[in-house]
């Protein structure tokens, strides 16, 4: 139940300056004193407020009132004047010139202040050029204050008013009335739907110009949000219409005022107009022109390659085949070159010999993958360095207004490239189209770039299907390894996942060591099991920690998705103690030792490897959709979590902040894409068929490293099997590759 206090803010506790959380202490009348927390713009000791909001009861610190809102009240006596223009509200005022300001002018201080500011040169030590100072000063406080009360009626929080403020100023009053849908534009956490309930509030009509084109705008980012560059014209203008409760015949001129002002891009491909996002669309052209520019021949004798090989092979005890001996000398006669395969096809010996190929002729060579566990895999699998693609771009962050991936900045770029003479990628299939534009930008024609990845994994979680589109185009240098070597052939988790992969039946007789099926028909028995799996059965088995062990489930909702069993495993294999402290985000209950995953990029969120004694000996920016570890610590008072990430990374999360975590002891199959685990649990019983298909089965299996074991139905992992269907994304990135390729030839 909310209630409303006034008193004036004695001094401030504790104050994040990077997400406005404060904690401060207000006297109240009567001279009581009250602890407050809340998210605020900047706030000043001194200054009187009325706040509504709700009492609560700290663990530690006691009784405190959360405030939701408040509004700062003009000073009412001399003391309170006095006590506001003292506290530092305004530069340049102390305490004592605070006192001679208000023995000048009493109760008619405000008035002199706001209507007046000259006559403050009348007081002895305020100069006229000061007062003009001061003046200023108090009439933009004034004006944001204003602008804070009018904001909050429309349901706008502090933080995002003072956002607002920032961008607008004195013009915010103008944008609400007219069109405030340019919120959902040009303000970072502000939505369509946000936007949408102001205007309705303001009273916009539903049909109005900028609602219909704010909408279309808004379908096609939540377009991309599911993988998709573009989408077609009839199911933009379908799912505009069911957003909008608007008709799509209305859209046409909407859509046309879009491409005109450069918001939008169509395109005629055959039987159907394609719409894509402006700035989609020339990252794709881009992307197309740099891939293109790499893409030279750079001649090299065969023998002289073969030599080199045989000397490489006697050397480091390697045995190459004849497609792992084509693959490095096609790496080494082309500027770009991409090799793929599944497991056990020697992918991983195949870049090992193209490394001692380079290094062998004095190359600077650069290893990097999507993530931070796939840069760990490739790290141990090579023996040198790989980093993530962030990290080799060297990341910068994001300015804080902004919220689009294009807006992403690194050091290295087209005006600083990368100093390597071959840059590797692997886990190809994870880069989309935002991460491939930025490293493109930092390799210069005669660097070459070998992309490496298995096509039949999941697409990127991000927009763009890039390395299936570049295949698809059939312009680059392609080597495909599908023989697989006799020690992978004696593990069952790679030969079935390439019967998976064609479509063939897998034997489920539990023969195996290492790839075994429980039949259950019961979504409860089936959660019972994975429990008994995770917490006693492999452990000991696949010689791992439980939380080593990785259930991976197809879907988040549902008796097996992962809302569901994420709260199951946390009861189970993290259980209340008194020596845990949690936090309550949302819906989501944190505890310490819970095993968590970040659900969405945040280029700004600082991070730090500490060595020893607990010494920092490397930091940076960013932490990543899909990167994993464990919360270590809740620090109460200064509201913030210590989240430690399995490469070993640091990053302290405000509580705000641990919006973008959620639990992992279960994650999405999508989700653990360039992962591996020790083990592998995977619950199938029924889902959407579009789902449940080969794709996402085969992507499943291949995180196993020891053990796969799925519980659940036998005829729906046969039909999944059996399903090619998989759902379609809309990119065009092997069009764009196509169109430049030949225009050059």
């Amino acid at each position: 139940m909310s209630e409303t206090i006034t008193g004036y803010i004695d001094h401030i506790i504790y104050r994040n300056e990077q997400n406005g959380y404060t904690v401060m202490q207000l006297k109240l009348p009567g001279d009581r004193e009250l602890d407050c927390v809340g998210t605020f713009p900047d706030v000043t000791p001194g200054a009187t407020i009325e706040a509504t909001g709700s009492y609560t009861e700290h663990s530690v610190y006691g009784k405190q009132f959360h405030i939701i809102s408040f509004t700062e009240k003009i000073p009412e006596d001399s003391a309170a004047m006095e006590r506001y223009l003292g506290s530092g509200a305004i530069k340049g005022i102390g305490a004592a010139l605070a006192a001679r300001i208000v023995a000048k002018f009493g109760a008619d201080t405000l008035r002199i202040l706001e209507d007046e500011p000259e006559r403050l040169a009348e007081v002895r030590g305020i100069s006229e050029k000061k007062a003009r100072e001061i003046a200023s000063q108090v009439t933009e406080k004034t004006d944001m204050r204003k602008a804070m009360i009018f904001l909050q009626k429309y349901g706008i929080s502090l933080n995002m008013g003072a956002k607002i403020y920032q961008k607008y100023g004195q013009s915010v009053y103008q944008v609400l009335r007219e069109n405030p849908y340019l919120l959902a534009e040009d303000i970072a956490g502000i939505g369509f739907r946000t936007a949408d309930e102001i205007a309705v509030r303001v009273g916009i009509l539903p049909d109005s110009e900028y609602r219909v084109r704010s909408g279309l705008l808004y379908v096609l980012t939540e377009a991309a949000g599911e993988g998709h560059v573009y989408l077609p014209r009839e199911e933009l203008f379908e799912r505009a219409s069911s957003l909008l409760d608007v008709p799509a015949s209305y859209m046409e001129k909407h859509l046309m005022d879009l491409a005109l002002e450069r918001k939008a891009v169509v395109r005629q491909a055959e039987d159907e107009s394609l719409v894509y996002p402006a700035r989609f669309y020339q990252l794709e052209l881009d992307t197309a022109r740099m891939l293109c520019e790499l893409n030279i021949r750079m001649p090299q004798e065969k023998n002289g390659v073969l030599k080199k090989l045989s000397v490489i092979e006697k050397r480091t005890g390697m045995e190459l085949d004849v497609m792992q001996k084509k693959a490095v000398e096609t790496a080494a006669g082309n500027g770009l070159f991409i090799l793929t395969g599944g497991p056990g096809t020697g992918k991983t010996t195949t870049i090992n010999a193209i490394i001692e190929y380079f290094e062998s002729d004095g190359c600077m060579i650069m290893l990097a993958a999507p993530t931070g566990r796939a840069a760990k895999r490739i790290t141990e699998a090579t023996g040198r360095e790989a980093r993530t693609i962030h990290r080799l771009l060297e990341l910068e962050g994001m300015p804080e207004e902004e919220r689009r991936e294009s807006a992403v900045r690194f050091g290295r770029n087209e005006q600083n490239p990368l100093e390597a003479d071959v840059v590797i990628i692997d886990e190809m299939s994870m880069v989309d189209i935002f991460l491939m534009h930025a490293l493109l930008k930092a390799v210069s024609p005669g660097t070459r770039l070998i992309l490496v990845g298995d096509e039949h994994q999941l697409p990127s979680v991000g927009p763009g299907n890039v390395l299936r589109d570049m295949l698809k185009s059939r312009k680059f240098p392609v080597v495909e390894l599908t023989r697989i070597f006799r020690q992978a052939s004696m593990s069952d988790i790679v030969v079935n996942a390439h019967k998976i992969n064609k479509g063939e039946n897998v034997r489920l007789d539990n023969k195996s060591r290492d790839f075994f099926f429980l039949r259950r028909s019961d979504a409860d028995v089936i959660v019972r099991v994975i429990i008994a799996l995770v917490k006693e059965k492999l452990p000991p088995y696949v010689d791992a920690k439980p939380e080593e062990i990785q259930v991976l489930t197809p879907m988040r909702k549902g008796l097996l998705g992962v809302e569901r069993l994420n709260r199951i495993l946390q009861k189970y294999l993290n259980p209340p103690s008194p020596e845990k402290l949690e936090r309550e985000i949302g819906e989501r209950l944190f505890r310490e030792g819970d095993k968590v995953m970040q659900i969405r990029n945040n280029y700004q969120l600082e991070w730090e490897v500490r060595g020893r004694y607990n010494i920092p000996v490397d930091k940076g920016l960013g932490v990543f959709n899909g990167d994993t570890g464990v919360l270590r610590r809740i620090h109460e008072q200064a509201e913030t979590a210590e989240i430690e990430f399995e490469d070993g990374r640091t990053a302290d999360y405000s509580f705000r902040e641990m919006e973008e975590l959620e639990l992992a002891y279960a994650v999405t199959i999508h989700k653990s894409q360039g992962s591996e685990y020790p083990a592998v649990i995977l619950p199938v019983l029924t889902g959407p068929r579009m789902l449940m298909n080969r794709n996402l089965l085969y992507t499943a299996v291949t995180r196993a490293k020891k053990c796969v074991v799925v519980v659940g139905s036998e005829e729906t992992f046969q039909d999944m099997i059996a399903n090619e269907q998989q759902k379609k994304r809309y990119s065009s990135l092997d069009e764009r590759i196509v169109e430049l390729s030949e225009a050059q030839a």
